[in-house]
C-alpha cells in the first residue's frame, strides 16, 4: 500500500475510548479490528452504491476520501483479493451482528443499534462546506421510529453543537440493512465531526479536554435511547 494508506487518515478515530462509559452500562459493543482500507464493514459487498449518483467509496477502496491512490500502483485490489477479504473480515462481523440483534429481540422484544462514526468536518469529495457537529441517520426514517429519532435529535439538540437529521448522511449499509421497525429492530447511525474530541492532522490525537463535554452529552443521548426502549415495552 502507499505511505498515505499507513497514516489511515479516514479512520474513525478513538471511537471505542470516546463510548468507554457504555461498558458499565450493560450495552453490547462490537468494533471493528481492522482498517475500512483492508474492507468496509459498512457497504454492500454486492458493490451497491450507498449513494446513487454521488462519489462513493468501494468495499475494498482505492483511494482516500481525497482521492490519493491506497496503493503503489494506483491500481484497485482484485474481484479474488475482495471476496477473500469479505469472507474473512466483513462476514464474521456482520453475522455477530445479526446474532445480537435477534438475541436482543428475543430476549427484550426490541434492539437498537447505534452505529458510531466520525469524520473530518471538510471533506470536499463527498459534500460542499463543513459538515455539522451531529449527523443522525435514519434511513430517512425507514431504519427507526420516528419518535427515537425525536428523542434522540431533541437530545442532541440541547447541546452547544450543530445538528442535523437525515442529511449529508443517512446512515450506511449497517443501519439501512438492519434496521427493521416492523421487527422491533431500530437501527440509527451518529456520524460526528472529528474536531470536537481531537486533532484531524496527524498523528490524530485524542483530545480528552475537547472530549468531556461531547462524552457527557454522549451519555445523555445513550440514557434517552434507553429510556425510549423501556417505554415501548
Amino acid at each position: 500500500m502507499s505511505d498515505i494508506a499507513t497514516t489511515r487518515p479516514d479512520t474513525d478515530w478513538h471511537l471505542p475510548l470516546l463510548y468507554d462509559f457504555l461498558r458499565e452500562s450493560g450495552a453490547g459493543m462490537l468494533v471493528a479490528s481492522h482498517s475500512r482500507y483492508v474492507v468496509d464493514l459498512n457497504r454492500d459487498p454486492s458493490g451497491k452504491a450507498l449513494y446513487p449518483g454521488a462519489d462513493n467509496t468501494e468495499i475494498c477502496p482505492r483511494s482516500t476520501f481525497e482521492h490519493e491512490a491506497l496503493y503503489r500502483d494506483g491500481g484497485r485490489v482484485s474481484e479474488t483479493e475482495v471476496a477473500a477479504r469479505v469472507e474473512q473480515y466483513w462476514r464474521p462481523y456482520h453475522e455477530r451482528l445479526r446474532a445480537t440483534l435477534d438475541d436482543m429481540v428475543a430476549r427484550f422484544g426490541r434492539a437498537v443499534l447505534f452505529d458510531a462514526h466520525s469524520i473530518r468536518g471538510r471533506v470536499p469529495r463527498f459534500f460542499d462546506g463543513v459538515l455539522p457537529d451531529l449527523n443522525l441517520g435514519t434511513a430517512n426514517g425507514d431504519s427507526a421510529s420516528k419518535d427515537l429519532a425525536d428523542a434522540m435529535m431533541e437530545t442532541l439538540s440541547s447541546g452547544r453543537y450543530t445538528t442535523v437529521c437525515n442529511g449529508r448522511f443517512k446512515g450506511g449499509y449497517i443501519t439501512r440493512h438492519y434496521g427493521a421497525p416492523p421487527q422491533n429492530i431500530h437501527a440509527v447511525q451518529l456520524e460526528m465531526v472529528q474536531a470536537n474530541y481531537m486533532d484531524e492532522v496527524p498523528p490524530f490525537d485524542y483530545q480528552p479536554d475537547r472530549a468531556a463535554e461531547l462524552k457527557e452529552l454522549l451519555g445523555s443521548l445513550m440514557e434517552t435511547v434507553l429510556q425510549w426502549a423501556e417505554s415501548e415495552n
